[in-house]
């Protein structure tokens, strides 16, 4: 052992007096019981919230996947995502680590935890890649992301994907996607395609809904630049009739005739059975009784 102290550790160990430094020895017997109760109650405070004991701080890797299978069975999501968690912080290298993650995302989005859901099915795409349940993790942060589920007052109204935020509809499509072009072959890519269609229509009518907006107001340049964003990126969705409509609707009211004339003469080569340019009018949702202002 080097028999060199520094001057500081030697001016340290010179200090004889510890009262001198430390005030605590100079409390009073009463003073300090009161201070190591205190001490007692914050680190009481600090082993739980709620005061209680986690059991699952004992149970084995093999206990605590069992029992976060068995909620996950039960349909007590919340409870089987955070066992999961818990499996894949407690037992990183260990043999269920990767099916926890994926079924931790898989239980908080059945548990409507949105955020977390997706913090899980990240972390498990970033950490493998090479896994034969690739496909699936990307089929399944698509869904997370689709959120599909209006809630009722969604179902109340009536409102579709096509009346929110694009922004996840878009991150969901990237994810379907993902899944259709890396894995052709996959179980999932089949209605991974069919969500992306949907996806895609929505999208559309998402759009046609503000140019329809610019229309109603007398923006007409603004609806006519919104109308032919739809019919150049989504050329086969069902929604491109309406965007026809709205964009000739803008040249005639901008005084852009010829312009009119060639979007008819399109609109008609397109769909040749449509009443549109004459009356106006687009299919409308089914219309619920208490739904007066869907007319």
């Amino acid at each position: 052992m080097s028999e060199v102290i520094s001057d500081a550790s030697l001016r340290l160990a010179g200090n004889s007096n510890p009262q001198k430094n430390f005030p605590l020895f100079r409390m009073s017997p009463i003073a300090l019981l009161l201070a190591f109760l205190i001490a007692l109650l914050l680190l009481s405070g600090c082993a739980g919230s709620d005061g209680q004991k986690d059991d699952t701080d004992i149970w084995s890797e093999a206990k605590l996947y069992s029992e976060a299978t068995d909620k996950l069975n039960e349909g007590d999501f919340a409870k089987c995502g955070k066992y999961f968690d818990k499996l894949e912080a407690r037992f990183p290298f260990g043999p269920y680590s990767q099916q926890a993650q994926i079924n931790a995302a898989y239980c908080y989005w059945k548990a409507q935890e949105q955020a977390q859901a997706l913090v899980a099915i990240d972390r498990f795409i970033k950490l493998h890649q090479g896994s034969p349940n690739l496909d699936y993790a990307y089929y399944l942060k698509g869904l997370i992301t689709f959120n599909d589920d209006l809630g009722w007052l969604g179902k109340f109204t009536g409102q579709d994907l096509s009346e929110r935020d694009p922004k996840a509809a878009k991150e969901a499509f990237e994810s379907f996607k993902t899944v259709v072009e890396r894995f052709p072959n996959s179980k999932y890519a089949p209605d991974a395609l069919d969500r992306m269609r949907y996806i895609v229509n929505s999208l559309a009518q998402a759009d046609v809904l503000v140019a329809r907006y610019y229309y109603q107001r007398g923006a007409y340049l603004a609806s006519a630049n919104r109308a032919q964003l739809v019919i150049r990126d989504y050329d086969r969705a069902p929604a491109v009739e309406e965007a026809l409509y709205i964009l000739y609707m803008s040249y005639q009211n901008l005084g852009m005739t010829e312009l009119a004339n060639d979007t008819a003469r399109v609109f008609k080569l397109n769909f040749p059975d449509s009443e549109m340019l004459e009356t106006g009018q687009t299919a409308k949702k089914e219309r619920r009784w208490w739904q007066f202002w869907n007319k």
